[in-house]
């Protein structure tokens, strides 16, 4: 009996609370998209420019006196009395998602579980308060990112219900209770866009109690942004929670003073996040997806209430999406770098397509560190980059001078890739070694990493310096590159020698070892480890090549899926076909093989070449 009426209180409180929250909150309604003044819009006004652009001189004297007295405000109990006076608290805009779900997600969850991250999570079993799960399945759940996935899987009608009951027990759970992950900001973040963009699945209930919640956790979202996003870890995920602050400016009312403290916050987010060319610090595809997706649907926030986008938004976009399409093959696919795996080249074509910039892939990122070299149905793909900082790396990878080679929409060359792709249940070892640099192809030398690869996704010693010198002619591309991650161990540096004949039906190749005293690159290097040192260079070959060794043991003959046929020779020793493995997109390891030179490098280093070639 005491339970029953101890519930009995807890109704009547949120009823309560609910007949208070509907004399300001008028978003009450079967359906949003039937009910148009349930989503408030309003016309496209003209703004003042907020980040200083090319001819811009600034704002007035009135004008930052006017934004100085909106953000002192904003920091007092005044903007507190501000949401509860004039303005009732609705959502302003209901966005169209830029995504498309995926039907199986979704479906699994109309079945009664989240499938994520290999796992099952039974809703008959789950807890949003004391959740344990792999870390990708807790931000999948607490970011509302299924809601994407159920609406893919089938009509709304049908959706509703089942959203507005998870929806119903995470606020159960975490509405009152700001702790992490659930409130972490980046999660927060994302869960007020999507929230926004599926706005019709989880408010056309004619439930009053329920409605008020929902639209008193956006406001309670928003106020929490306010405060944390700038603590957020610097790079993407302080990205993302200054995207939630700028999206909550836009989707609740009076929010311009938040409009102006969000757009400020979001552009210093952003340039700790990208280089001069676009691409992440990171040097992670992964982080640069991330970044573009969570822009992309800031952007469609911007179009749903009529506005101007924002110069801060437009300029990332415009630089973060050719960035990202420099490290794409010949048919759109992402190459295997930094931890990422395999992308389709039609999950990269829905990401540009929402983005809305149209730009042709950048060949030369330098500060990103990443070499395109396109030519014919070719595309050449290269690490020339020195290792992200350790407070940046998110998945560093031990892969300087790497490359991959791609002809049509077969890959030939390949590197494993897919160390933040692989199942949680796989050996913490096999992360580990993806990372590593003989799970790419380049020259890896005693069996050792270029770059130490450590804990945490984090990079230590090893590369400090890269020298590029690429050359672009009618008749090839040239690529000559140099690294200094053996000088201090062995007391040699390794040159790269690439050429691309412009037909692309033909590359030639040259590994060097060059004594680091000699070389003018990393002089002061004192040989540490005396006698021969073992080097092995390493092809990893893509899924789709079979190969077989020629009879002389000198060269390798790969037979694509498409019935053509390629030879790689050595010129400097005899080659080993060995096993090997790739991560596609699933996260699903895929058998392989690669191709291996071997031998051992003296004090004075040597050369060994090698070709590549397209034979019909």
């Amino acid at each position: 009996m005491s339970d029953v009426l101890s519930e009995s209180r807890r109704t009547g409180a949120r009823a309560a609370q609910a007949s208070e929250d509907e004399r300001r909150l008028p978003l009450i309604g079967a359906d949003l998209e039937s009910r148009p003044d349930l989503i408030e819009e309003s016309p496209q006004s003209a703004r003042k420019q907020l980040v200083r652009v090319e001819n811009d001189r600034g704002l007035s004297l009135t004008e930052s006196l006017v934004h100085y007295f909106y953000r002192m405000t904003w920091r007092t109990p005044l903007h507190k009395l501000r949401l509860k006076g004039r303005s009732p608290l609705r959502l302003l805009a209901a966005p169209d998602d830029p995504f498309p779900g995926d039907a199986r997600r979704g479906k699994a969850i109309r079945a009664g579980f989240f499938q994520v991250a290999g796992q099952r999570i039974e809703f008959a079993k789950l807890n949003f308060a004391t959740l344990q799960a792999p870390p990708e399945a807790l931000d999948y759940i607490h970011s509302f990112a299924w809601l994407r996935d159920l609406a893919a899987a089938a009509p709304r009608e049908t959706c509703v219900p089942i959203a507005e009951k998870l929806v119903d027990q995470w606020l159960d759970a975490n509405l009152e209770t700001v702790a992490d992950p659930a409130w972490r900001a980046d999660l927060a973040a994302r869960r007020m866009l999507n929230c926004a963009a599926h706005a019709p699945l989880i408010l056309s209930s004619s439930d009053l109690v329920y409605r008020s919640r929902v639209l008193r956790n956006f406001a309670s979202t928003a106020r929490h942004l306010d405060h944390v996003a700038d603590k957020a870890p610097e790079g993407l995920a302080r990205v993302t929670a200054w995207a939630g602050v700028v999206g909550a400016a836009l989707l609740l009312p009076d929010g311009e003073p938040r409009r102006i403290f969000g757009e400020a916050g979001l552009k210093r987010a952003i340039e700790g996040f990208m280089g001069e060319d676009g691409g992440a610090l990171s040097r992670s595809p992964l982080a640069q997806i991330e970044a573009i997706t969570v822009l992309s649907m800031l952007r469609a926030v911007y179009a749903a209430r009529g506005e101007l986008l924002s110069p801060i938004v437009e300029l990332a976009l415009s630089r973060a999406v050719p960035a990202l399409q420099g490290l794409t093959h010949h048919d759109g696919s992402l190459g295997s770098w930094q931890g990422a795996p395999g992308i389709s080249a039609e999950t990269m074509s829905t990401l540009i397509r929402a983005s809305g910039i149209r730009a042709r892939p950048l060949r030369d990122a330098r500060h990103w560190g990443y070499q395109r070299v396109p030519a014919g149905r070719t595309v050449v793909l290269v690490d020339a980059g020195t290792p992200a900082m350790a407070r940046h790396a998110v998945m560093g990878c031990a892969s300087t001078l790497a490359f991959e080679m791609s002809h049509g929409p077969y890959r030939l060359i390949v590197n494993c890739g897919g160390a933040s792709a692989i199942a949680p249940d796989m050996p913490p070892e096999l992360a580990k070694g993806l990372r590593a640099t003989a799970a790419h192809s380049t020259l890896c030398l005693d069996d050792t990493n270029s770059t130490s690869v450590l804990a945490k996704g984090q990079l230590g010693k090893g590369v400090g310096l890269v020298e590029l010198d690429r050359r672009d002619s009618d008749d090839a591309a040239r690529l000559d590159m140099t690294h200094d991650g053996y000088a201090k161990r062995y007391g040699l540096i390794h040159r790269r020698l690439l050429v691309l004949r412009s037909d692309g039906r033909e590359l030639r190749g040259e590994d060097v070892l060059l004594p680091a005293a000699k070389s003018g690159f990393g002089r002061g290097f004192g040989r540490q480890k005396q006698g021969d040192v073992p080097f092995a260079i390493r092809f990893h070959l893509g899924v789709d090549v079979e190969a077989h060794l020629a009879t002389d043991g000198w060269g390798v003959f790969l037979r694509v899926a498409d019935g053509s046929l390629w030879q790689f020779r050595s010129a400097a020793s005899k080659v080993t076909l060995e096993e090997s493995l790739w991560v596609d997109e699933n996260g699903q390891i895929r058998p392989s093989q690669q191709i291996v030179l071997t031998g051992t490098a003296s004090a004075g280093g040597g050369n060994y070449g090698w070709l590549i070639k397209h034979m019909g």
